[in-house]
């Protein structure tokens, strides 16, 4: 059984973000993995941590599932490892009108991400 979470969440740079509302979205970076590491509000700083630790322009899109076209499959987040955490990976774009919210990711003083904060209807969109 795979979770199933009122709200997924993706990290990016403000200038993706940016690119991805210009061109409707955001797609998957290659061929290669063909998709889009998601996360839940729970994990995200994990990835976030090991992959952009002291990145100060990160910008967390809150995602409504339900909006998105393609499938959310969950997977490992260590493909060689079958036993380690499920991370959903988006199989397609990333719709911007699947986003219903943007917010500022900072890091703390020492450069690691705590805790992703909720969602509020109110987020204002940090570009």
């Amino acid at each position: 059984m795979t979770p199933d979470p009122a709200m997924l969440v993706h990290l990016c740079g403000v200038q993706e973000w940016s690119h991805a509302r210009e061109r409707g979205g955001i797609y998957p970076e290659s061929d290669k993995t063909g998709y889009i590491h998601l996360s839940t509000l729970e994990q995200v700083h994990l990835p976030a941590n090991r992959l952009y630790r002291g990145r100060a322009d990160l910008v967390l899109l809150y995602i409504d599932p339900a909006a998105l076209d393609s499938p959310v499959r969950w997977e490992p987040g260590v493909p060689t490892d079958p036993r380690s955490m499920l991370f959903p990976h988006l199989y397609g774009p990333l719709p911007v009108r699947a986003v219903i919210g943007a917010a500022a990711y900072p890091p703390a003083g020492d450069g690691s991400f705590g805790p992703a904060p909720e969602f509020r209807s109110a987020t204002a969109d940090p570009t």
